[in-house]
């Protein structure tokens, strides 16, 4: 059987791109060559503007419910502790921001939330399914699989490559994957019970002679395992006896010992940009497309936003009255708005782990700027300014939420608008802005004005406030949570080029 979208890799980028197209119909299938799901918590650290996607596929209150906020950090050196500190201010729900601070909870169990989700849409993955050779033409790929020792043959629109940093769809496109390997920086990570801890809180052993190096120990939401990480020299081998000895060398405590090893790996830094995102038919996403250091937590999250972009965009261009040129100016502007994003962020996580080897006394601080509600398409061939002086937030800006009431009286957010496969209008002070099936329209009013059919009343202001706008102003909210354009015209809302949203 055909299907429109082929995706390899079900990590957390595969998995929320699967359910990103399973939720507007397009025919998906999601293949992993691994036989089981993968082990272990890796990319722990879910930062706030991926909640806010979880929140619009429907899986955040699974995640919160199995998560953990971060929890304060205990820091001993030379064996001596000497204080308590947190990575990052907790900041309170403003709202604008609903979800200011980032959550922790294993990637492991993030992926079994997003398997469960999309299983419910009737797309299982196929565990053991390996993609070994694709070949494209105008109209679509051709893919050869392998499952247990058979091959076959199979045809779709689109394939993406969400296989991770060594991609063999972008092994095979022959993009380059430019950066480094750091070989001099070899840790152990692994999943660990470690009798002693305490598990409300996460520790740090330092080095007396070298505070820079040593144990970092975080607890991991949903029993009683540790995240560990710790130095590893170029032959080490991951084992007890090599955990051990790293606690014996950092101060860990004589109490606090090592009772089973969950899961564990030797990593590297890596920091890789692939060249390009897409090949005719083909694009790449999550590491496929770009590899992260772990500091600052950027890489499971990174990857996430770009299955988000790219899934309303697929689905449109398959769409029976999407125009080539439309379909093509929609799939372009994957790359041209994410690449620079990966390169962002790249800069940010590669910053903070220099901060780490110089020993830098903010090395493990995190600011605002790792929550990546600040990323903007504004140089986006996609969006759209019309006014001719624009305000504070602008069109490719994250579109803010706000307490809203609707015409019954209830207590509603932006968000609530927002959330689904559709595009949303706003139509601040009113507007007879047309509603179709893929957008849905919004006269925002101003407080004591009464709301009807779906309009909804800014009752404390902070609409009005958030999109800095005056009556008369239209606002399209994409389904990726950007405003696509604004405009100060009354009437039936004008979308840029290859900018309609299904």
């Amino acid at each position: 059987m055909a299907h429109q979208v082929l995706i390899t890799g079900a990590g957390p980028t595969g998995l929320t791109l699967g359910i990103e197209l399973a939720r507007r119909g397009v025919e998906v299938r999601v293949v992993e060559r691994g036989e089981r799901p993968a082990a272990g918590s890796r990319g722990d650290g879910l930062q706030p503007r991926t909640l806010e996607v979880f929140d619009d596929l429907g899986v955040l209150d699974a995640v919160r419910a199995a998560g953990a906020p971060p929890a304060p950090l205990r820091v001993h050196v030379g064996g001596q502790f000497v204080g308590e500190r947190r990575m990052s201010e907790w900041r309170e729900p403003t709202p604008d921001v609903p979800l200011p601070n980032p959550w922790m909870l294993g990637q492991d169990r993030t992926e079994s939330i997003l398997r469960t989700r999309l299983a419910e849409l009737g797309v299982p993955v196929e565990l053991g399914t390996e993609l070994v050779a694709f070949e494209q033409d105008d109209t679509g790929v051709s893919v050869t699989l392998r499952r247990d020792g058979r091959s076959e043959r199979v045809r779709a629109a689109y394939l993406v490559g969400a296989d991770g940093g060594r991609s063999t769809v972008r092994r095979a496109l022959g993009i380059p994957f430019d950066g480094t390997t750091d070989e001099s920086m070899r840790m152990l990570l692994g999943d660990m019970r470690i009798e002693g801890l305490d598990h409300r809180y996460g520790y740090w052993f330092g080095a007396a002679d070298d505070p820079r190096t040593g144990v970092a120990l975080s607890p991991l939401p949903g029993g009683d395992l540790f995240q560990t990480v710790c130095p590893a020299g170029t032959d080490t081998e991951p084992s007890p006896a090599t955990v051990q000895a790293a606690f014996d060398r950092f101060g860990v405590p004589p109490g606090f010992r090592l009772r089973e090893l969950a899961w564990v790996t030797v990593w590297r830094p890596n920091s890789r940009l692939a060249k390009r995102y897409r090949a005719g038919r083909v694009f790449l996403a999550g590491d496929a497309a770009h590899a992260h250091p772990p500091t600052g937590g950027q890489g499971l999250n990174t990857g996430v936003q770009d299955a988000y972009n790219l899934g309303w965009k697929l689905a449109e261009a398959l769409g029976p009255d999407t125009d080539a040129e439309r379909a093509g100016d929609l799939l372009d502007s994957y790359e041209a708005e994410r690449l620079p994003v990966a390169a962002r962020v790249l800069g940010i996580s590669n910053e903070l782990l220099r901060k780490y080897t110089d020993g830098a006394s903010d090395a493990f601080t995190r600011g605002a700027e790792t929550h990546q509600l600040d990323i903007t398409y504004r140089d986006s061939p996609l969006v759209h300014d019309g006014r001719a002086e624009p305000g504070a937030l602008r069109a490719g800006d994250r579109a803010p939420d706000a307490p809203v009431v609707d015409a019954d009286g209830r207590a509603v957010r932006l968000f609530d608008l927002f959330r689904g496969p559709h595009a949303t209008v706003l139509a601040f002070g009113g507007s007879d802005a047309e509603e179709t099936q893929e957008i849905r329209a919004h006269a925002v009013l101003r407080a004591g004005e009464r709301a009807t059919g779906t309009a909804v009343v800014d009752a404390q202001g902070h609409a009005f406030g958030a999109y800095d706008v005056v009556d008369g102003t239209t606002v399209l909210v994409r389904p990726d949570g950007y405003i696509g354009s604004i405009t100060h015209t009354r009437g039936r809302v004008s979308l840029p080029t290859g900018a309609s949203p299904r």
